[in-house]
């Protein structure tokens, strides 16, 4: 038996509304959405390994100052034939047989003052030459001890710049984290508040739904006795047709923001959002004088100030050390031995002592040298200059953001209070209307305020909450609590 087209759509309805109540339904306020979305959301979790590789790249940094232990080995075989100078200063192609062995043990240290390597070494070295009906030759190398000590006299120390600098970048990492935990939190407010929007707009038309529907049908009755016209009737009809076509629409973008919501918090498609923002907020002002001084002091911002301005240093004073005398020294003192046996090659070693230096002047360079200053110095001057009007817009950024946020706690109070008289005045719109007491026209209108002062309720709250937090995300600091905002990845 084949299915009709009738079964096949209650089979479909049925199975539509099977899924729909299978979705559970999670309330959720401002405060549990961004904590879920600081946990879990895909840019808290880029942040927090953003910062872990910062960590583990100042772990490296700090490395560069500690002794660093090294035990090395080469082990080389070969078997050739080879060209020997003869006693009598003749050559002769002679097979050799080897087996050469060591073991080296070496300590460094850098020298950040000076920008030099400290070592001390130790190793042992065996040769085995291999002879046929012969046996076999050995012989030990050793070097109890060397004592080396490398430096570049006049170029870049770059040790000590990196001692200025690499705090300062590991600083801004810590402050960046912070910042973008808060920055996550504005984002997940704006979702937040999108799909309140959306709802609000779904509750409003099908509120405005039935109530046409109710007074449309209030209106057919009142046109069968005569008392109103068939214009007015009509378009009473025509206000249902709307609300319904707007009912319909509101649904579609309820269902698109909480696809966004549910995404950016990493909820799964099964589980049906219901946002609750809270009518109330706190009511605090924020001194102008105190947020500059917390954004200088927990922003990353004047930290990456700080770093281009080191950054711009350390090129100048590279360019200069590149363009002129470059000198470098090595040093080096140790005991030495060598023996049949690797006791003997340890019993009374002599004395080994190197120097080298090494010098580089450019004579004729057509004026690269001096050009690459010029250029480092320009782009110093044009660093500072960038920075100082950066400084200059942060501050203006800081201080525009606490006149707007200190402004938007005023407009939420003026806000509430239009949407609840707006809502009053709809009501009582209504009820002169089937009293007939008033016309559409005025209904029409106390609708449309009453709507508008309801999405302008919803949106003075996401503005207050999207400054509050990106507020927060510039100063480090929650001014409703009063303390710093701390922010460990590792939790």
């Amino acid at each position: 038996m084949k299915p009709t087209l009738l079964t096949i759509l209650l089979l479909t309805a049925l199975s539509l509304t099977a899924t729909a109540q299978e979705k559970r339904e999670l309330q959720l306020t401002l405060e549990q959405v961004v904590r879920l979305a600081q946990e879990q959301s895909p840019s808290a979790i880029a942040a927090r390994h953003t910062m872990e590789a910062a960590e583990w790249n100042y772990k490296f940094y700090k490395a560069n100052y500690l002794p660093s232990v090294t035990l090395t080995s080469n082990p080389y075989y070969s078997r050739s034939i080879n060209k020997v100078t003869q006693p009598d200063g003749t050559y002769n192609y002679l097979e050799q047989n080897s087996l050469s062995t060591d073991l080296k043990l070496s300590i460094q240290q850098n020298i950040a003052l000076t920008g030099g390597t400290f070592s001390i070494t130790s190793s042992a070295e065996r040769l085995d030459l291999f002879k046929e009906g012969e046996s076999n030759l050995t012989s030990y190398s050793t070097q109890p001890v060397y004592i080396g000590y490398s430096q570049s006299l006049f170029g870049l120390n770059s040790l000590k710049w990196d001692r200025r600098i690499q705090p300062v970048v590991y600083r801004q990492a810590c402050k960046q984290y912070t910042e973008t935990m808060e920055l996550v939190a504005a984002q997940a407010c704006n979702y937040f508040f999108a799909l309140a929007t959306a709802q609000a707009n779904l509750d409003i038309a099908t509120f405005n739904y039935a109530s046409a529907d109710t007074l449309y049908r209030f209106a057919q009755g009142r046109y069968n006795i005569g008392t109103i016209t068939e214009n007015e009737m009509l378009q009473l009809e025509v206000n249902k047709l709307n609300e319904e076509a707007n009912r319909i629409n509101a649904q579609f973008s309820v269902d698109d923001q909480m696809q966004t919501l549910r995404s950016y918090l990493g909820l799964q498609d099964d589980v049906y959002l219901r946002v609750l923002p809270e009518d109330s907020v706190a009511h605090f002002i924020v001194s102008v004088d105190e947020a500059l001084m917390l954004a200088y002091e927990r922003n990353p911002e004047p930290e990456y100030f700080k770093q281009r301005r080191l950054q711009s240093d350390r090129s100048l004073a590279s360019a200069k050390a590149n363009a002129g005398l470059k000198a470098s020294i090595y040093l080096q003192f140790g005991l030495t031995q060598t023996g049949r046996d690797l006791r003997s090659a340890y019993r009374d070693p002599i004395n080994s002592q190197a120097a080298s230096l090494t010098l580089s002047l450019p004579i004729l360079d057509w004026g690269r040298g001096r050009g690459q200053v010029k250029v480092a110095r320009s782009n110093r001057e044009l660093t500072n200059l960038q920075v100082e009007q950066s400084e200059r817009d942060f501050e203006e950024n800081v201080r525009q953001l606490v006149r707007q946020f200190n402004q938007q706690a005023a407009q939420m109070t003026i806000a509430a209070k239009t949407d609840l008289t707006a809502e009053r005045r709809f009501e009582v719109a209504r009820r002169l209307y089937l009293m007939g007491k008033s016309t559409i026209l005025d209904l029409n209108s106390a609708t449309s305020e009453k709507d508008a002062a309801r999405r302008s309720h919803i949106t003075a709250l996401r503005n207050y909450w999207s400054l509050y937090y990106t507020l927060r995300s510039l100063t480090g600091y929650d001014f409703e609590k009063g303390k710093t905002i701390e922010w460990e990845y590792k939790k």
